[in-house]
């Protein structure tokens, strides 16, 4: 009879096998995720287990050794490019293989091909969206500019080659385990994938412009009040280019069309543009950035400083290298997924950036003559679309298939089929010009930043740089220093492309490029240093329209403490560049305080008043004021500004907080009262309004031991699939808006760089996260804890001399 049991145990084997092997849902086939010998256990890596390793590529010249350090830091050591690129391909494979694929992927909107239409469709609208923005038709024409220069062919080849040598020869027991949760495997590498993730740079760094959200208030405002609310030039600004600077006469001066008072500038009409962005990229991605000459260092050498400021993520943003041939030696931070070093140093000199914030993204209502959308008024005629037909794979479903006009501004972002509802019709769809769309070489700019030995070398480099717009920062051991605002920008008529633009002929079109030379640059440094934060590059005398959203309080604070310093070294820097003070407290809290009226607050309310009363300006994270002094501020924002603009058609953007400080001493502000209440409203009112509201949050935050700053703001490091269990959460971090440390939530400093060009130059540096894209690794976040007190790691250019030092965990050998 033992047959029986046999035989219900082989039927139970093989159901469990089938079972095990179907996806159910999000759920990956069970029997493979749980495999011990090739599911998620096998992601888990031995703390203290760093074997040698040797490996062969026929594709490979000469040896290559690679020597990790006691943080992973890899220090490559080629005997020329080729062989140096294939091994950071690899190596960027090795540690950062999904995170790769993942970010592409999204670039490409190609994210439902691994996560399924999504909750409503938001997958494959965020994908539809990235496809009639342009990302791929600007990274493919990026690409053929790329491909046509030799040294970045050369350099995107190896690259590649190293990618798909890893995942040629990656072990199923070794598959990154984001990979086993969604149940699907690496596709090639392609110089492609390297376009489009530096396409998604462009995206991410040029994606918030406001042309939808300022043409809805301009509907509904008079041009006195819209001046005044948004203004092209805050007061207080202190430009990038110190104010005075002399600017030469622009060698081009576009011409406002005749017909814009009628056509664009149509003030107070109450017509409606109903739109609704997809997924705009945050409005404070941006960076702080700047350099002390040797006149204020105690060394005489410059010192550099840069931390760009991005959404904090799990695998990190970055990727610690350094990169050694007999030719040139770089050390930094480089992009998983594209060659080269991005922000760091070398032996002669050392780079940093920060966000223009420019406007190179304008939209265009066109006219379709009927439904097929086959052609569109343009110059008086009928002119022919370019329809393509974009295919997206569903996991799970059948493929989506959806058709874009392309036109002379570009493609048709938003129409009646996609994100329109009643703003879009046949006769009524927004095409976008961008000037990512266009083809450029980024990449040899950083190319040549690697390898620069001078001042020169660093103006021929950055001369590549089209888009998106960076101030980029230069010191060098001889002692040069300058910035320069670096971009292809159009040469735009005031207000140009704050508002969509009518898509009838060619007289809104950009009208030509500024030049190199004309871009607002700093290589005097007369006040013994420069600096940006993204505030704007120059005051009204600049003869170029600017264009853009420009904060001014970091750029403030930070010129003003470098003005103040002398005999400045490297803790000086660290101290700074972590600090905490809040310069737009120091200015607005006492507008505010003037303005309530204590007599109308109870005893709680006076009690938190009297903490703002006390309080030291700084955001620390064991400070309650911040939080108070947020709340009242963002309760005043809404009370201010949220009746009248009520009346406009969603979406619309409010007066940032300088315009609203300015207007609160304005005589009878007429934007202070309440449109819909009865009694005429006051400043004092408003104010008052504001700070009763926002008690009622304080003291539940107070009660429940939130209140402190750094509990309020709840600082975390998301995974990029925002799984929580391999996100980080709850870090007690100072910092906020308008801070040079700018940590926010979910956003901050993702790398703080100082570089002293000393004879042996002094480097440190530190990013939230870890080396490596394995949950499974110790090294996946442990840079988090020392990043969030505000720590920093000695940055160790290796000698080749150095093959012994304790500091190596490990070597890996390449040989062909």
């Amino acid at each position: 009879m033992r047959i029986i049991p046999f035989i219900v145990t082989v039927v139970i084997t093989i159901g469990l096998i089938i079972t095990l092997s179907i996806p159910i849902d999000s759920i990956p086939p069970l029997g493979s995720f749980l495999s011990p010998q090739t599911g998620f256990w096998q992601n888990a890596e031995p703390v203290n287990a760093h074997p040698n390793l040797d490996l062969h590529f026929p594709q490979l010249k000469d040896k290559v050794q690679v020597y990790f350090d006691d943080r992973m830091v890899p220090h490559v050591f080629a005997q020329n490019d080729d062989d140096l690129y294939f091994v950071q391909g690899y190596i960027h494979a090795k540690y950062r293989l999904w995170q790769m694929e993942f970010q592409t992927h999204a670039a490409a909107g190609r994210l439902t091909e691994v996560l399924g239409a999504g909750p409503k469709d938001a997958y494959l609208d965020n994908d539809r969206n990235m496809r009639r923005l342009g990302m791929c038709y600007g990274a493919r024409r990026s690409l053929d500019s790329m491909e046509r220069d030799a040294d970045t062919k050369k350099l995107l080849d190896a690259y590649t080659a190293g990618v798909n040598a890893y995942i040629d020869h990656l072990p199923a027991n070794e598959l990154p385990l984001e990979y086993r949760l969604l149940n699907y495997v690496p596709e090639h590498w392609s110089n492609l994938k390297t376009a489009l993730f530096l396409k998604y740079m462009s995206y991410d760094l040029t994606g918030a412009e406001n042309d939808l959200e300022y043409t809805n208030v301009r509907n509904v405002l008079s041009r006195e009040d819209f001046e005044l609310l948004y203004p092209v030039m805050q007061d207080s600004l202190d430009p990038i280019v110190p104010k005075g600077t002399p600017f030469p006469a622009p060698a081009v001066r576009p011409q406002i069309p005749a017909s814009a008072d009628s056509l664009y500038f149509k003030w107070n009409t109450f017509s409606s543009i109903n739109i609704t962005p997809v997924n705009k990229p945050d409005k404070d991605n941006g960076s702080n950035n700047w350099v002390v000459n040797g006149t204020k260092t105690k060394s005489g050498r410059p010192i550099l400083c840069n931390d760009p400021h991005l959404g904090l993520n799990l695998p990190s943003l970055w990727f610690e290298m350094q990169l050694h041939t007999p030719q040139h030696n770089v050390y930094g931070v480089t992009f998983p997924g594209s060659p080269a070093v991005i922000i760091g140093f070398n032996d002669s000199c050392s780079w940093g950036v920060t966000n223009a914030g420019r406007d190179v993204k304008d939209y265009f209502n066109v006219h379709f003559k009927d439904k097929t959308k086959q052609e569109y008024e343009f110059n008086g005629r009928w002119r022919q679309t370019d329809l393509r037909v974009d295919t997206f794979r569903i996991k799970g479903q059948q493929p989506f298939y959806d058709t874009v006009a392309y036109t002379v501004f570009g493609p048709v972002q938003y129409d009646n089929s996609f994100s329109g509802g009643e703003g879009a019709s046949t006769h009524n769809s927004y095409a976008v010009r961008w000037k990512a769309h266009d083809p450029s070489n980024e990449l040899k700019t950083f190319y040549l930043l690697n390898r620069m030995n001078n001042y020169a070398d660093y103006k021929a480099a950055i001369s590549y740089f089209d888009c998106p717009g960076q101030n980029f920062v230069f010191a060098s051991k001889s002692g040069a220093v300058a910035i320069w605002q670096q971009g292809k920008f159009p040469a735009k008529w005031r207000r140009q492309g704050d508002f969509i633009m009518p898509g009838i002929d060619t007289s809104y079109l950009w009208q030509g490029s500024i030049k190199q030379d004309e871009n607002p640059h700093d290589t005097i440094a007369a006040r013994g240093f420069v600096s940006s934060a993204n505030q704007a590059a120059a005051d009204t005398s600049y003869p170029y329209y600017l264009g853009g959203s420009f904060p001014i309080y970091r750029g403030i604070i930070i010129n003003r403490y470098l003005q103040q310093m002398n005999n400045i070294t490297i803790d000086d820097m660290k101290k700074m560049q972590t600090d905490n003070y809040n310069v737009f407290a120091e200015y607005a809290l006492p507008v505010l305080m003037a303005h309530v009226d204590e007599t109308k607050l109870d005893a709680e309310q006076k009690k938190y008043l009297d903490i703002l009363r006390g309080w030291n300006l700084r955001n620390d994270a064991t400070e309650k004021a911040p939080a108070i002094f947020q709340l009242w501020f963002d309760n005043l924002k809404r009370e201010v500004w949220e009746d009248e603009l009520d009346i406009a058609t969603r979406p619309v953007i409010m007066p940032d907080e300088a315009t609203l400080l300015k207007c609160l001493s304005i005589a009878d502000f007429k934007f202070a009262d309440n449109v819909s209440t009865a009694p005429v409203e006051t400043v004092q009112d408003a104010v008052t309004a504001a700070f009763k509201k926002s008690v009622p949050l304080i003291s539940t935050a107070d009660k429940q031991g939130t209140l402190n700053w750094g509990k309020y703001k709840d600082a975390g490091i998301r995974h990029l699939m925002r799984l929580p269990q391999l996100s980080r959460f709850h870090l007690i971090t100072g910092g906020g808006p308008n801070i040079i440390n700018a940590t926010r939530q979910f956003h901050g400093p993702s790398w703080r760089m100082i570089v002293e060009l000393t004879d042996k130059t002094e480097a440190w540096g530190i990013y939230p996260g870890g080396q490596s894209g394995n949950p499974g690794s110790r090294y996946y976040d442990n840079f988090i804890d020392d990043w969030t007190v505000g720590k920093y790691y000695k940055l160790w250019v290796m000698d080749e001399k150095e093959v012994k030092d304790k500091r190596i965990l490990f070597t890996m050998n390449f040989t062909n």
